[in-house]
């Protein structure tokens, strides 16, 4: 069974080109286009990794990520940090909201399947 991935990327070719990338990798891949929707459909659709750009209207990634990670529906799913934020502290920021592991734009395909894989192989795991 293929495992299901939520992309939250607010860009529209961003998300294209990512959902493509997840696509080719086996991923089923749902995208959600801002941070409130990202947290919605981590609770309706209970992906197995949420794919989660910072930078988002509506919610930003880091309160998208803090309110999944005080769902207790949620709470236990991974979170990729995949984001142009990559000054010195972004990163730290990112964990420290809740993601599991974090990936700074721009990333390569392989990259990406790498991030993913290390998250699946240990999730509690950072990177």
């Amino acid at each position: 069974m293929k495992k299901r991935v939520l992309l939250a990327e607010d860009h529209p070719d961003t998300a294209d080109l990512i959902k493509f990338g997840l696509n080719s990798l086996g991923y089923d891949v749902e995208v959600a286009e801002n941070g409130l929707q990202a947290v919605e459909k981590a609770a309706s659709e209970c992906p197995d990794l949420i794919v989660m750009d910072m930078t988002m209207p509506v919610m930003d990634g880091l309160q998208a990520t803090s309110r999944i990670r005080q769902n207790p529906k949620t709470k236990h799913i991974p979170v990729l940090a995949a984001t142009a934020l990559a000054l010195p502290g972004d990163k730290e920021r990112c964990l420290a909201s809740g993601c599991n592991s974090y990936i700074a734009k721009p990333f390569t395909c392989g990259q990406l399947d790498a991030a993913i894989k290390q998250l699946f192989a240990s999730p509690t795991a950072q990177a």
